[in-house]
């Protein structure tokens, strides 16, 4: 299963963001602003990391902002937001986070195979680099694009 489609306006490059919460936040609103989900889908993201810690730092600089399928998401979504400058999420090998991509799923079925999919493109080590120097969502939406399994 392919991703979902990661829409210009689901991407934020060069986010001001003083602590995790607010990086949490800016992945929350993009991913209002391209439909995907309400408002409350942010909180619920910022809830799951206050309660099970920094888990969401998958890789060095990479942080997976996600919460359970609820009434909140609208559609499977994805967004990408790259900070200014990183931000500590308090993980104890991979911190600081200077790209945070948001997903937000209908299904729990969905979730295991877009985190496979979200893993596909973040096998090359040259990706999170390349996102975190990012000066266009072009270039972002590019990076997903060329790393989507054919269909």
């Amino acid at each position: 299963m392919p991703l979902p489609h990661l829409p210009l306006d689901a991407i934020t490059i060069g986010a001001h963001a003083a602590d995790w919460p607010a990086a949490i936040t800016a992945a929350g609103d993009a991913l209002v602003r391209s439909g995907a989900t309400t408002s409350a889908y942010t909180d619920r993201m910022i809830k799951v990391i206050r309660e099970f810690g920094a888990y969401i730092v998958i890789a060095p600089g990479l942080a997976l902002a996600h919460a359970r399928p609820g009434a909140d998401v609208l559609t499977d979504g994805l967004c990408v937001v790259t900070l200014a400058e990183p931000v500590a999420f308090g993980h104890p090998h991979n911190d600081p986070v200077s790209v945070v991509v948001g997903l937000a799923v209908t299904g729990a079925d969905n979730h295991l195979q877009f985190v496979a999919e979200l893993a596909n493109v973040f096998n090359d080590p040259k990706v999170i680099p390349a996102l975190a120097g990012a000066t266009t969502a072009d270039f972002v939406q590019s990076v997903f694009e060329q790393t989507e399994a054919p269909s």
